[in-house]
């Protein structure tokens, strides 16, 4: 049985004998070429733009998606084809900028650019991160570094969990909770029963002066109820994701009092490359190996 062909942005990647390598200098991705391919890679940061080249891969077998989130993906997906995600790949990348977004944040770092831009020596009193209470909302491997990281500050950590497993508390406790959180971290997949998460009546029941930071996906908050919130100067948010996204020039979110915003940066870092080409390697040499690959989120 002839090896797999493996189309990858990298063109130096190591793959095992017998396999054929492809790259967007040899098939470059809006040419004719794409036919033998079976083991696909969209490149990083491409978005449905990487996808649709399925489309014109009948041969094609695997798709390892370079990202954690799948959902996007699941309408390019045929009967037959195995979907792989890249989950722990953007774990330290991912809860660093948490970590980031929750001290600039808080302590009013946007305030001190403004000033900067001005030429303007301004001194402030903000919030410190010590001795907040914070919620990690969503506890997989992304909410475990967050608190990994978190374990250096002075600060109680929540956490939450539909199932209430690892020591945490349920999801039902949620809305109990919010009043007592000086910090709600959101780290959770996006699915049916996280979307809308954060509506009016959940952003209501949040402590005031509380900070809202999603490195989530931006459907977990109801944008238009978050901006009448940090408008009312009730809360901050800090937000990595936000629905619509990419978010439109012009959009109230961007004017919102209190509201710091990065453009879904999470994993996009100098940590990427080096885990995920990894991960790449190790999933190749399984399938040469016939081991089962890491990380099926669909097989058709």
């Amino acid at each position: 049985m002839p090896g797999h062909v493996v189309w990858t942005q990298w063109e130096e990647l190591k793959i095992p004998g017998g396999m054929t390598r492809l790259s967007p200098s040899s098939a470059p991705l809006d040419g004719d070429n794409l036919g033998e391919i079976t083991f696909y890679v969209p490149a990083y940061m491409t978005g449905r733009k990487g996808l649709a080249p399925i489309s014109r891969m009948p041969k094609l077998q695997i798709v390892q998606l370079p990202y954690a989130g799948y959902e996007k993906a699941l309408e390019f997906i045929r009967p037959g084809l195995i979907l792989c995600n890249a989950r722990g790949v953007h774990d330290d990348s991912t809860a660093e900028l948490a970590i980031g977004l929750t001290i600039a944040s808080l302590r009013g770092f946007p305030n001190f650019l403004r000033h900067q831009f001005q030429g303007e020596w301004v001194s402030e009193n903000h919030k410190s991160l010590s001795d907040c209470r914070v919620g990690i909302v969503g506890f997989g491997s992304i909410g475990r570094r967050i608190k990994e990281n978190l374990s250096g500050f002075a600060v109680e950590v929540v956490t939450f969990t539909r199932s209430g497993s690892d020591l945490s508390r349920k999801m039902s406790d949620l809305d109990a909770e919010l009043p007592h959180l000086d910090v709600v971290i959101l780290s959770m997949p996006l699915n049916s029963e996280s979307v809308g998460l954060f509506d009016t009546s959940r952003l209501a029941r949040m402590k005031d002066g509380a900070l809202l930071v999603n490195v989530a996906r931006g459907q977990v908050v109801d944008t238009d109820a978050l901006v009448t919130e940090l408008n009312s100067g009730r809360i901050l948010a800090a937000l990595d994701v936000t629905d619509p996204e990419p978010l439109p020039k012009g959009h109230p979110l961007w004017s919102a009092k209190g509201v710091l915003i990065s453009p879904h940066v999470g994993g996009d870092s100098t940590a990427f490359e080096p885990r995920f080409r990894k991960l790449l390697e190790e999933q190749l040499h399984r399938l040469a190996s016939g081991e089962p690959l890491e990380n099926i989120v669909y097989e058709g």
